[in-house]
């Protein structure tokens, strides 16, 4: 118990956590989820309390203890935790890759499945046993000893491969600097960018200003610097990371050659002709070709606005900004500017309403408003100082859930956002109730000399995304480790609750009640939102066009790419060829930092986020259709689909909530698309 990953008492000890604890952990581990295997393997007679359960309570253990290195490796990356993670990632992914082929379990869960009385479990265990001989047999149970082999040993080198990725990306990224010493060069970006970069440099001890890839200083160049060859030079840093361009042993050239193959031969060995049908077995879509064609029916709906979209910031980069030729380092910077001529604001006139403190007190608000759940300040230890707990609670003030929120941007801390799970909801054996814990993890700018952090509203949509995310796990009200949350969830319908919660950050009365002004603490006027209204749908086509781009360039990718006649490139350019308004230069590596597919969960998977808002966009419409109703549809949503988990299918889920399948009407609506 002096080992605080083997502690499992309570919440977990991140102050205490370091990299020595983790082998030891990791093999204890390991050895007690293996001798819960061999039990497993022989128990008899078969039931889910003698079979099911001692087996998720060791292997639990096991995943939790994994989950917290693997979330201070994303949020508190060291040399030595890196180390630690990389030794022991083997050893995990081979117990994982054994578990899913271990034949004499797989005959268990048939026995159980076969079982007089089997057909009375109720809805979650008779759902969790049927995705379990669904995942025995994609994780290779009944292929041939030599074949098991071959696909354990390439899940294993999957797994080294995508780390190594991930690593790169973040290495590439905090190790770029770029030092301005003469303030004309600064001009045109907002007082709080500036600031921060002239602390990052008093930390390094240097005169002037020190810029980094780190988004919130990049994005703020792009959009605001008058300083075209600055944001030139950042374009250029960034687009070039982890490539053959820049230093050698961050380039993710050849890994993406070895998990592309990879991925391929593990398709193949289970018998799928492509990585997409296999990554497609565990979708709501049915079939690569599916995918396609709504990505591409969407393409063609949105393409003629993308088009429009281009055109004008051509002409209003021409003869206002003096551009002739709109470079990519010049978009967002003519957009913000076209922006304000046409709209009349700006995204940094809008952020000077949003301070933190307002933001998290009206995101609790409508919390509150949907579903009747306080958000309460908690304690718990945490992985560092910026990091605070919150618990969730009903009226009467029973726990529903926790969660830690680690709100911004740092050296050793992966880019983007993200919710993960710490701890899922479970019916203990003990008859005891387990209440989730997840992780809320975002790369947000901290405010500077005692100033309250200010967000964007893009910001505050991401913020939003996340808590989504973080609701659908600790909203569940199923008991089965495996289908609580979001476990079991198809992973294309994993956003629907994420992008159903972006909608409220564009009412007006929810933001009035999240705003107030940095200096002067009034809310948001009337006339500035009208006018974020009016501009809301602003390069929707454009937007829309860029996620298709990303979408179809990783469907085709997993589904139709032969490295023998083509090149990731090269392929990437006909995608843009096909749906692409704006182009990178030649020399842009997009494909190098694409962490999402190459080392996250979302190869070939990419497509889900346009997918699953069709069916957010349809959901929120049923609140707009109600607006005098807002409780009472906020508990059907929630009883319908949050508290579900994955106990039941996604389209199921939705039809019962919104009596009806779902239609694309209400996107293509709330994007300024429709007809």
């Amino acid at each position: 118990m002096t080992n605080p990953l083997l502690d499992f008492s309570g919440l977990p000890k991140f102050d205490a956590i370091r990299p020595e604890h983790v082998t030891p952990a990791i093999d204890a581990l390991l050895a007690q989820a293996e001798a819960a295997v061999k039990h497993a393997e022989t128990v008899s007679p078969v039931t889910w309390e003698s079979f099911v359960v001692p087996l998720e309570d060791a292997t639990e253990k096991l995943w939790r203890a994994w989950g917290q290195v693997g979330h201070l490796q994303g949020t508190m990356n060291t040399p030595a935790l890196r180390q630690a993670y990389n030794d022991n990632l083997p050893k995990v992914t081979r117990f994982s890759s054994a578990l899913g082929q271990n034949l004499a379990l797989f005959a268990q869960y048939r026995a159980l499945a076969e079982a007089s009385g089997t057909q009375d479990l109720d809805p979650a265990r008779a759902r969790s046993l049927d995705n379990a001989l669904r995942d025995f047999r994609l994780g290779g149970a009944e292929l041939p000893d030599e074949a098991k082999a071959r696909f354990a040993a390439v899940r294993e080198e999957l797994a080294s491969l995508s780390a190594k990725f991930s690593d790169n990306v973040l290495d590439a990224t905090d190790e770029y600097e770029f030092w301005i010493k003469d303030k004309q060069h600064l001009a045109g970006l907002p007082a709080d960018v500036v600031s921060a970069c002239r602390a990052a440099a008093k930390e390094d001890d240097q005169p002037g200003w020190k810029f980094t890839l780190q988004m919130p200083c990049y994005l703020p160049v792009q959009t605001y610097a008058e300083d075209r060859a600055l944001r030139e030079t950042l374009y250029r840093a960034s687009g070039v990371r982890a490539s053959e361009t820049g230093d050698e042993k961050f380039d993710n050239t050849p890994l993406i050659a070895r998990i592309l193959a990879l991925r391929t031969e593990l398709a193949q060995l289970l018998g799928f002709a492509s990585y997409a049908e296999y990554s497609l077995a565990t979708k709501m879509a049915r079939s690569p070709q599916e995918v396609l064609d709504f990505l591409r029916d969407l393409a063609g709906r949105a393409l003629p606005y993308a088009r429009q979209d281009r055109a004008e910031l051509e002409a209003f980069a021409r003869d206002t900004l003096g551009l002739d030729t709109l470079e990519p380092w010049d978009l967002a910077y003519a957009s913000e500017k076209l922006k304000q001529a046409r709209y009349s604001f700006s995204a940094q006139e809008v952020k000077q309403y949003f301070t933190e403190p307002k933001v998290l007190a009206g995101l609790f608000g409508v919390i509150k408003a949907l579903y009747g759940l306080d958000v309460v300040a908690d304690q718990a230890p945490v992985w560092h100082p910026d990091v605070r707990f919150y618990r969730l609670q009903d009226a009467t003030g029973r726990l529903v859930g926790q969660f830690y929120l680690d709100l911004y941007a740092r050296e050793g801390k992966r880019a983007g956002a993200w919710m993960d799970d710490c701890r899922n909801r479970r019916h203990r054996a003990d008859g005891q109730q387990q209440t989730p814990l997840v992780y809320l993890v975002c790369n947000f700018g901290k405010g500077v000399d005692g100033a309250p952090a200010t967000f964007t509203h893009n910001d505050v949509i991401t913020l939003f995304h996340e808590m989504g995310h973080g609701l659908h796990q600790l909203l569940t009200e199923v008991g089965e480790l495996s289908v609580a949350g979001i476990n079991g969830v198809e992973w294309d319908a994993v956003e629907l609750p994420s992008q159903f919660m972006e909608n409220f950050c564009w009412e007006w009365e929810r933001l009035q009640e999240m705003t107030a002004h940095v200096e002067t603490g009034e809310p948001l006027p009337r006339a500035l939102y009208d006018r974020m209204i009016a501009a809301r749908n602003f390069q929707s086509g454009m937007f829309t066009v860029r996620q298709l781009e990303f979408a179809l360039f990783d469907m085709e990718l997993h589904s139709r790419f032969d490295p023998a006649q083509d090149s990731v490139m090269a392929l990437l350019e006909r995608v843009r060829d096909e749906v692409a308004v704006n182009r990178p230069p030649s020399w842009h590596r997009f494909p190098h930092q694409f962490s999402h597919i190459f080392a996250g969960g979302y190869a070939a998977g990419y497509y889900s986020y346009k997918w699953a808002e069709v069916l957010s966009a349809d959901a929120y419409a049923a609140f707009e259709e109600a607006p005098d109703q807002l409780a009472a549809t906020g508990a059907r949503f929630r009883a319908e689909v949050l508290s579900r988990g994955g106990s039941r299918g996604a389209l199921e889920n939705f039809t019962a909530f919104r009596g009806r399948a779902p239609s694309i009407d209400a996107l293509l609506r709330h994007s300024g698309m429709a007809a």
